[in-house]
């Protein structure tokens, strides 16, 4: 793997606020397959205190192919590989996964990074809307679930992009402001970008 596509920076890192607090860096690699991005968040939420490292490997039309996760918090250290062929069915450590059938992204509940996935995948231009249900890996245990998501673009393409987001399943709705490489610039509640 070389360097970071040209629309993408060497690397990003987000201040999560609010849900959780802490801190999230990620790098972008680029290969004859697609890109490899390796990350990693450490934060408390409720309390609770835990750090978690991926590793996504995404093909050349933004579908997440496999997920490396791995975490410790109080309740230990646990790893989760996530492998799908690019056509919506999954393995969760080498089992199917029924859960998550027609997924095409891994959304892990650490990290502000991985809503890039879906607003690159979908390309959708202003005014248009899709569902993006996503593979979710949680942050404490690394439970993999279905998370079911809706992306609304609201911006008029005359600047960064802009979504109105929802995940109806936490009954959580917001305003989505990414930059001009499509990385969350804000995500209110959960992160803010830096600029470094």
């Amino acid at each position: 793997m070389g360097e970071a596509p040209a629309d993408l920076p060497p690397f990003a890192a987000w201040h999560h606020r609010g849900a959780a607090d802490g801190f999230e860096v990620a790098y972008f690699f680029t290969g004859s397959g697609g890109l490899r991005v390796e990350g990693h968040t450490v934060a408390v939420e409720a309390g609770e205190p835990y750090s978690v490292g991926y590793e996504i490997g995404l093909d050349d039309r933004w579908r997440t192919r496999w997920a490396w996760v791995w975490g410790q918090s109080a309740r230990g250290r646990r790893e989760a590989v996530l492998e799908s062929r690019g056509d919506g069915r999954w393995t969760v450590d080498g089992v199917p996964a029924p859960q998550v059938d027609g997924c095409f992204d891994v959304d892990l509940e650490s990290s502000a990074l991985t809503n890039a996935f879906p607003m690159h995948r979908l390309a959708l231009a202003p005014g248009e809307a899709a569902d993006a249900p996503a593979a979710y890996v949680r942050a404490l245990d690394l439970a993999v679930e279905r998370l079911d998501q809706r992306y609304v673009r609201i911006d008029d393409g005359a600047g960064p992009p802009r979504y109105d987001y929802a995940s109806p399943g936490f009954g959580f709705r917001s305003e989505l402001a990414y930059d001009e490489s499509g990385l969350v610039l804000e995500y209110p509640g959960i992160a803010t970008r830096l600029r470094v």
